[in-house]
């Protein structure tokens, strides 16, 4: 379940595993979840995603095939994971459109997220798993 309270939207999120990451191929997952930041309530995006991590480096790159429900099409966000200490990372992010900066700390089942949305506003996100 994704929530937003600042759009009052509530809407689907999951992602399946199709690969997990070997030592020369890359992870595949397949999901979706509410359409890119600024979008309007209820447009859904769905995604394949192919991420693989960089050698003996603390970085993991990721590229996708995303359907947009509000742009009626196709586009490609690509970015990148970069462990700073354990638990905590930066993803410099194009969700397709627009360039975004994340910084999280997560722990086990729980995370919170610092947004750069548009490298124009600032926002926070925390998630849950169970």
């Amino acid at each position: 379940m994704e929530v937003n309270p600042a759009a009052g939207e509530v809407g689907p999120i999951a992602t399946a595993f199709v690969l997990t990451e070997g030592e020369r191929r890359p992870a595949l997952f397949v999901g979706t979840s509410s359409d890119r930041i600024g979008s309007p309530e209820g447009e859904q995006a769905y995604y394949a995603t192919a991420s693989k991590s960089l050698g003996g480096l603390p970085v993991s790159v990721y590229g996708t095939v995303n359907y947009s429900e509000w742009d009626d099409g196709f586009n490609l966000p690509f970015g990148a994971y970069v462990e700073i200490a354990p638990g905590l990372t930066v993803q410099p992010m194009y969700d397709g459109q627009r360039t975004h900066a994340l910084a999280s700390y997560a722990r086990e089942r729980f995370s919170i997220t610092v947004i750069y949305a548009w490298l124009e506003r600032a926002g926070i996100a925390a998630s849950v798993g169970f």
